[in-house]
C-alpha cells in the first residue's frame, strides 16, 4: 500500500523549488523486524560462535514511486527504492531505481531493477521479504539475491521489458551492460522468462546468463495451484554454471564447472486472517574452477536440504506478525537451526 503526497511538496523537493507539471507521486516504505534464535555457526546471520540471540531488519526500504500520463494511452513512471536498518545505523543502499515507459505495448525500464527470474521466484514465497525468505535459507538459488551485472538477482546498468498480459499469458526480458571495471566487463548478461497465470493456475520459465564465456547460465520452471484456501508450489533450477558460481564467489570469472542444481516443494493453507506454509528445498553438489586465484583451483558447494514452516497472522492487508522455524542441513559441516518471531509492515 501506499500513501499519495501533493505533486507540488515532491516538486520541491525534488526540483530545488521549481513547480514541476502534474505527476502521481507517492512515498512508499517495508519495515520488517525481528527476533532470531539462531543456533549454528554456518548461518550468514551468526558473527561469533554458534549460536546467537538478534534483532533483524529484512530488507527494510523507503522511496518514491510516481508516473505522468503522457496522453494516447502511454505513461512516464519512475520508481527509486532504498534499503535500510533500524537496528544498525549502516546508512542507505539502492534497491530498485528506474526510469520508464508504459503503454499498450507492456513497461520498459531502465537502471537498477529485478530480473525476470527473481520475480517469478518471488510469486511462490509466502514469506517474500520476511527473515523466512526462501532465497535465504538455501529453498531457493542465490540468484535470487544480490545486486550487480553478473546474473545476481538484481540487474545494474539493465534494461527491462514486461509485456501486457494476453489473457494470463506475459513475457519479460532483461539486458545488462556491464561496466569494464567487473569481472564480466566485456560480456552483456541478458535473461528472459514467460509466465501463464489464470484460474489458479500459475506456471512459469526463465532462462539466464551473463554470457562470460564459460559455464554461465540457469534455467528453471516453476508452478502454483491454488484450490480455494489450499495451495500447492514448486520450483526446479537447472544449474549450467550461474547457481554455483553464485555460491563460490566466482560469477563472471568464465568458469568452468556446474551441476549446483537447486528444487523445492511447498503448500499453504489459509484460515480466515491465518495462513500456515511449509516447504522442502534440496541443493545439489556444484563444482566450478576458481580462476581468482593462481594457479586455478577446483571449489565444491555442498549437497544440502532445507525445511522451513512459518505461521502468518494479518491484522490488516499491511500488517502482519509471523512465527516460523528453519532448518538447514549441509553435508560434510553443521547444520543450522533458526527460530524467528517478526512482524512486517508496508506503506
Amino acid at each position: 500500500m501506499t500513501k499519495k503526497l501533493l505533486p507540488t511538496v515532491i516538486g520541491m523537493i525534488l526540483a530545488g523549488g521549481v513547480a514541476v507539471v502534474q505527476a502521481d507521486v507517492q512515498v512508499m516504505g517495508h519495515i520488517d523486524e525481528s527476533i532470531n534464535y539462531i543456533d549454528g555457526s554456518n548461518s550468514p546471520y551468526v558473527d561469533k560462535g554458534d549460536t546467537d540471540t538478534r534483532f533483524i531488519c529484512t530488507t527494510c526500504s523507503i522511496g518514491f514511486k510516481g508516473s505522468e500520463d503522457l496522453g494516447n494511452g502511454l505513461k512516464a513512471l519512475f520508481f527509486l527504492d532504498w534499503q535500510y536498518d533500524i537496528n544498525n545505523s549502516t546508512g542507505l543502499s539502492g534497491r530498485d531505481q528506474y526510469l520508464g515507459l508504459g503503454g499498450n505495448f507492456g513497461t520498459l525500464k531502465v537502471g537498477t531493477m529485478s530480473t525476470v527470474y527473481k520475480s517469478h521466484g518471488a510469486l511462490l514465497d509466502p514469506g517474500y521479504r520476511t527473515v523466512a525468505q526462501m532465497r535465504d535459507v538455501g529453498i531457493q538459488s542465490r540468484l535470487h539475491s544480490g545486486k550487480g551485472s553478473n546474473g545476481e538477482g538484481r540487474n545494474t546498468n539493465a534494461v527491462r521489458y514486461d509485456s501486457p498480459s494476453w489473457n494470463g499469458l506475459k513475457f519479460g526480458a532483461t539486458y545488462t551492460v556491464a561496466p569494464d571495471s567487473t569481472p564480466n566487463g566485456d560480456n552483456n548478461g541478458y535473461g528472459a522468462g514467460v509466465s501463464y497465470e489464470n484460474g489458479g493456475i500459475l506456471v512459469f520459465a526463465d532462462y539466464l546468463t551473463n554470457d562470460s564465456g564459460g559455464d554461465d547460465e540457469a534455467m528453471k520452471v516453476g508452478a502454483k495451484w491454488t484450490i480455494n484456501n489450499f495451495a500447492v508450489f514448486g520450483q526446479y533450477e537447472m544449474d549450467k554454471g550461474l547457481i554455483t558460481d553464485s555460491y563460490t564467489g566466482t560469477l563472471g570469472q568464465n568458469n568452468t564447472g556446474d551441476g549446483a542444481d537447486v528444487w523445492f516443494a511447498g503448500a499453504s493453507y489459509a484460515m480466515g486472517n491465518n495462513t500456515i506454509y511449509g516447504a522442502y528445498g534440496h541443493g545439489s553438489d556444484g563444482r566450478t574452477r576458481d580462476d581468482s586465484v593462481t594457479p586455478a583451483v577446483k571449489v565444491d558447494t555442498p549437497e544440502y536440504d532445507s525445511w522451513e514452516v512459518v505461521g502468518i497472522h494479518s491484522f490488516s492487508k499491511r500488517t502482519l506478525a509471523y512465527l516460523g522455524y528453519v532448518y538447514v542441513d549441509p553435508d560434510g559441516t553443521s547444520d543450522v537451526t533458526h527460530y524467528a518471531l517478526g512482524m512486517k509492515h508496508t506503506f
